[in-house]
């Protein structure tokens, strides 16, 4: 380590997010910019700690390479930081703005002490790789002449077609809705991530050779059989988009919503893209979310930017204590109360709320009824005394994703369940279907951004195995 002692002598920083009045008039990134000097600083609090439970596969998915592009930074030799980024995360531009960095609850150095800024380092290094003209395209040495179709672009699919097409094979990316990027595309609010963050990597993804085809929904406009018979490997990628639902009287009612519809509305809105559906808005209404994590996180933040004259954000299970929780020591993920950025812009948040029902009048929601309950006997159980009536013209249900999506292309295919509903595969991630293969959400439910990458790096290794190409994959691609 450069400064053996930099733990010591430094504190924790980031970069500051924009003043909450101005960034709720945009759909511009929320950070401020972080300066250079600030970046070796925070690399320099990186400890000589002996096991770096950060890069375990606990702290990250990934496993990157976390000390090394640390002690990079701090002795400002950006481009080897970037070599070592690259080495294990092939979207370290995604992870850093999007992961919520389970690599800083494993820091050794926050034990006592704040963790490393490990995810801020993270951005900037791939960010200056960019604006430097570092990031080239990486082209193989040979081609095998087999061809992969991977149905989905999100995390997992793309970072599998980037390793796939280094390593010789013909990669067509299949995506159903009109631009290519899954959930990075529609799912994450441009305040997050900006979707020019996302068309540079694809840029350098066609450079590679990767072929991007969108509006093709596999099973309706592409036969399966086809699929299968022109492709020597197929890789299901299509992510968790079954949602779960509330189901109470009243769900039906005009102005209840799935969160997902709504954001990606929203994001297809900042693109100029043409709506088909019933345009959703917060303007003039007030809100209720019901979820607390994330994806309610992004509906409470999009409501504010489209002017909701009130929002309330209820969750049903109890408040989180606002330190590591004893049920989850380190190096775990902490189970603590978290506030994100759309938390600061306003937002009345509740704890062990249950929705019973919606009420309203001419099909419109203008209701919500619900129970502060308790948890009890491995159930939850209502508080008597406890009901409450919220007037409402919009809800948004944001209470997570139960699975892929089996009707269509899973069930006509005939691949294989896990105990838990996500497709079963074997440990070369292929399915019960010859040179069928599946990884990220598809195959192991709802999860974390860095998970879906990682998933899709090693579902490559597999597909690349099994076509039995000239050359394997070099254990930095794997």
């Amino acid at each position: 380590m450069a400064d053996p002692r930099g733990f010591l002598k430094y504190k924790r920083e980031g970069p500051q997010r924009r003043p909450v009045e101005l960034r709720v008039k945009d759909w511009q990134e929320m950070y401020e910019p972080f300066p250079d000097e600030k970046l070796k600083v925070q690399g320099a609090r990186c400890m000589d700690c002996g096991v770096p439970f950060c890069q375990s596969p606990t702290g990250c998915p990934v496993v990157n390479l976390i000390p090394e592009w640390n002690d990079l930074v701090h002795r400002e030799r950006w481009r080897d930081a970037l070599k070592a980024l690259h080495a294990t995360n092939n979207f370290p531009e995604f992870t850093g703005r999007l992961c919520p960095a389970p690599c800083e609850s494993a820091c050794v150095l926050g034990i006592n002490s704040d963790p490393v800024s490990i995810r801020v380092i993270e951005w900037n290094i791939i960010d200056k790789g960019f604006d430097e003209g570092w990031v080239e395209p990486v082209l193989p040495v040979d081609s095998s002449g087999k061809k992969v179709a991977i149905v989905g672009s999100g995390p997992a699919g793309l970072a599998a077609a980037q390793q796939l097409a280094r390593a010789g094979h013909q990669v067509t990316v299949l995506e159903k809705a009109n631009r290519i990027g899954g959930l990075l595309r529609y799912g994450i609010p441009d305040f997050k991530m900006e979707k020019w963050v996302l068309d540079r990597r694809l840029d350098q993804m066609q450079k590679e050779g990767v072929t991007f085809e969108t509006g093709v929904c596999v099973g309706v406009d592409l036969a399966i059989e086809t699929l299968r018979r022109e492709y020597d490997a197929v890789l299901l990628a299509m992510g968790a988009e079954q949602a779960r639902e509330l189901s109470v009287p009243g769900r039906e009612l005009k102005g209840v919503h799935l969160a997902m519809d709504f954001l990606t509305q929203q994001n297809k809105r900042v693109a100029g893209d043409s709506l088909q559906e019933e345009p959703i808005s917060a303007k003039g209404k007030r809100v209720v979310i019901i979820g607390g994590g994330d994806t309610g996180s992004d509906c409470l933040g999009t409501v504010h930017r489209q002017g909701c004259t009130e929002v309330h954000q209820f969750e049903l299970l109890p408040e989180p204590p606002p330190t590591r929780a004893a049920s989850t020591p380190w190096p775990l993920w902490p189970m603590q109360l978290r506030t994100s950025h759309a938390h600061e812009e306003g937002c009345d948040r509740q704890w062990s709320i249950s929705t019973t029902k919606f009420t309203g009048r001419n099909g419109q929601v203008e209701k919500l009824h619900a129970n502060r309950v308790k948890f009890e006997n491995g159930a939850f159980a209502p508080i008597p005394g406890e009901e409450m009536e919220l007037p409402v013209d919009l809800v948004f249900l944001a209470m997570g994703f139960v699975g892929p999506v089996k009707p269509g292309l899973l069930d006509s295919l005939g691949v294989e369940y896990d105990p838990r509903g996500n497709v079963k595969v074997d440990e070369h991630f292929m399915t019960n279907l010859d040179g069928v293969f599946a990884a990220g959400d598809t195959k192991r439910g709802a999860s974390l951004i860095v998970w879906a990458i990682a998933e899709g790096r090693k579902a490559a290794a597999g597909v690349h195995q099994y076509l039995q190409a000239n050359r394997s994959l070099s254990s930095s691609q794997r």
